[in-house]
C-alpha cells in the first residue's frame, strides 16, 4: 500500500547522515514515506515507503532537490545549516541527526554562528570541529523525530475538513 500524498514525508540529507537506520524504523512504524537524497547512489532498504534519490554530483544538488520539495507538514533531517534554513522558511520541521531542532526562532543565530566560524577558519583560526556523534545523540534524535511526527499529526487532526459541497 503506497502512502497518501497528504501524509508527512521525511526527507533525508543522506550523504553523511548517521541515523538513517533509525529514520527507516520510525517511518515504517508510522507508515510515512521517506526520500533518501544523496549526491550519488546510496543503498536503501527494499521498501515501497523508501525512495532513493540520486540528485547528481553538482554542488548542492541534493540540498536543492530537498529544498524544492519539502514544505509544511514534512520533516527534513540534515546537519547542513543553509539547507535547514531554506527548509524552515518553507514551513518544514527540520531536525539535525543529533536531535537538535532547527526552528524559525533559532535558525538565524545558528546560520550567523556557522558563517562566523567559516570566516574564522578561512582566515587561519583553528576553531575545532563539531563534537563527535555519541549514543545520547541517537537517543535525542529519536525523541525529536517522534515529537515532530506527533506534532504534525496533531496539527493535521485540528485542521477543518474542506467542504466537498
Amino acid at each position: 500500500m503506497l502512502p497518501d500524498a497528504n501524509l508527512t514525508r521525511i526527507y533525508v540529507d543522506a550523504d553523511a547522515c548517521p541515523v538513517k537506520d533509525e529514520i527507516y524504523r520510525v517511518a515504517t512504524r508510522h507508515r510515512l514515506p521517506v526520500s533518501v537524497v544523496a549526491g550519488n547512489f546510496i543503498r536503501v532498504p527494499q521498501d515501497p515507503l523508501i525512495e532513493r534519490i540520486a540528485a547528481g554530483s553538482g554542488m548542492d544538488a541534493a540540498d536543492d532537490w530537498i529544498a524544492e520539495r519539502a514544505g509544511k507538514g514534512d520533516i527534513v533531517i540534515t546537519s547542513d545549516i543553509p539547507l535547514a534554513s531554506r527548509c524552515v522558511k518553507t514551513g518544514a520541521e527540520v531536525i539535525a541527526p543529533n536531535g537538535k531542532p532547527f526552528t524559525e526562532a533559532s535558525i538565524g543565530m545558528t546560520l550567523a554562528v556557522r558563517n562566523l566560524m567559516t570566516d574564522l577558519r578561512s582566515s587561519g583560526e583553528v576553531t575545532g570541529g563539531p563534537r563527535s556523534f555519541a549514543p545520547r545523540d541517537r537517543s535525542a534524535f529519536l525523541s525529536a523525530l517522534d515529537q515532530a511526527i506527533r506534532r504534525i499529526q496533531r496539527q493535521r487532526a485540528q485542521q477543518p475538513v474542506p467542504n466537498q459541497g
